[in-house]
């Protein structure tokens, strides 16, 4: 009897083409040719007896009926990972793709060494890692897990608390010498403050807290980057103030190319492991954040904050 259902693959090419908004690309990442593809999303079409996608001579666009096979393609496909994974788990270890995301910084210098030894340990995971300057909605865009920096998270994700963390204010001795240094949160208003574009804070606020109270400063300077590295350089050169986390700047704190000042205030800014609530059972994805919990643990820069046994407890509405 003739398929009446769309096969699983052709679902997963039909969301590759959705993400790369164009069948050269999805081609290109899947190894096959445009003219497959186009075959292939022309079968769908058939099948489902509808156009999926609105054509032009250099991108695709979904049509309205393409919106809705797009959402339930991505739950199907999920749910056939989850169904092999759930089967396979006693018996073998966690395999497939992972998709992972995090921001400049911190996923160059502490994630990405951290899924380096993750993916000695488990060869048969497939792991995809990218970096981003902004907030990515982790479902929407088709990652598995967001390793985050900062608490705002949106209430259809899961989250879980994997170590704690905050940023500090602080400047090389130069500038202080050169400028003073500031013995009220007010006094940063006079100063020029280093701002970052981080993903998750208003640019160009500071929202502090000292103990139970919680302040916010406007602050400005000439300068302003989206890349963490290049504002603390800039600090370490004497040309302001800054606020970073301090598995950042603890380093150079302690060897005096830095100094904290303000130590009465903080920014709270800890690091959550933030998946799709359609993933709470995925083996891979608690396997990573259990992974990356330990070694969050056993760092001289993070505590673990939460024991990972449950990996939906932390769940944020």
């Amino acid at each position: 009897m003739k398929n009446r259902f769309p096969s699983p693959d052709d679902l997963d090419l039909f969301v590759q083409v959705v993400r790369r908004s164009n069948f050269s690309g999805a081609a290109k990442d899947l190894g096959v040719s445009p003219s497959f593809i186009t075959k292939r999303i022309k079968i769908l079409e058939a099948l489902l007896g509808t156009p999926l996608f609105h054509r032009s001579t250099r991108k695709v666009s979904l049509s309205e009926d393409g919106e809705r096979t797009y959402v339930w393609a991505q739950r199907i496909l999920e749910d056939v990972d989850n169904l092999v994974e759930d089967i396979r788990e006693k018996r073998t270890e966690p395999r497939g793709a992972l998709r992972i995301s995090s921001s400049f910084g911190f996923g160059r210098h502490v994630v990405g060494p951290i899924l380096a030894r993750f993916s000695k340990a488990y060869p048969a995971l497939e792991i995809r890692f990218e970096v981003f300057d902004r907030l990515i909605d982790v479902g929407a865009e088709g990652f598995d897990l967001d390793i985050r920096i900062g608490d705002d998270i949106a209430p259809h994700h899961i989250a879980k608390r994997i170590a704690s963390n905050h940023r500090i204010l602080c400047a090389s001795p130069g500038y202080l010498e050169h400028h003073g240094t500031p013995r009220l949160l007010s006094d940063l208003t006079a100063h020029s403050c280093i701002v970052i574009r981080e993903r998750d804070h208003p640019f160009g606020v500071w929202k502090l807290t000292s103990g139970a109270r919680e302040v916010s400063v406007r602050v400005r300077g000439p300068l302003s980057t989206n890349h963490g590295e290049i504002a603390v350089q800039w600090a370490v050169n004497g040309m302001g103030i800054v606020l970073r986390s301090v598995w950042d700047v603890q380093h150079l704190v302690e060897t005096g190319q830095l100094v904290q000042i303000l130590p009465k205030y903080r920014q709270q800014a800890n690091i959550w492991a933030v998946f799709p609530s359609r993933l709470e059972t995925s083996a891979k994805v608690r396997v990573a954040t259990e992974w990356i919990a330990r070694e969050f643990q056993e760092s001289d820069f993070f505590q673990n904050s939460e024991s990972t046994d449950d990996l939906a407890s932390a769940r944020r509405v």
